[in-house]
């Protein structure tokens, strides 16, 4: 079974800075591409960003990239994401997904963290 630990979430201020972790464990092919989404009060899931385990490649949102950067540590089977610049609009709950395909969509995504805030204040 395919476990999901995310850490890193909390409250900044308007052009600080956070990183978020997802630990993953449980299996490696069920991995293979690890993506973060993110909620806000009302809204629906948005996709944030997704790297692909075998070859690194990385995708963001709109109005994402730039801001957001996503990595990977392969060994520990962990993803990173770094966010900079942040804006009251990016304060929602952000989930780790994590699944053999890569997609933007929510619901293809078989595998998820508990999620963990992030707020921004301005």
């Amino acid at each position: 079974q395919v476990q999901l630990i995310e850490s890193g979430g909390g409250a900044v201020q308007t052009g600080g800075s956070l990183r978020l972790s997802c630990a993953a464990s449980g299996g490696t092919s069920s991995t293979r591409v690890m993506a973060w989404f993110r909620q806000a009060p009302g809204k629906e899931r948005d996709f944030v960003s997704a790297i692909r385990g075998t070859s690194g490649n990385t995708y963001y949102g709109d109005g994402m990239k730039g801001r957001f950067t996503i990595s990977r540590d392969s060994a520990k089977n962990t993803v990173y994401l770094q966010m900079t610049s942040l804006k009251p609009e990016d304060t929602a709950v952000y989930y780790c997904a994590a699944d053999a395909s890569y997609s933007i969509r929510s619901e293809n995504y078989a595998y998820w963290g508990q999620g963990t805030q992030v707020t921004v204040s301005s």
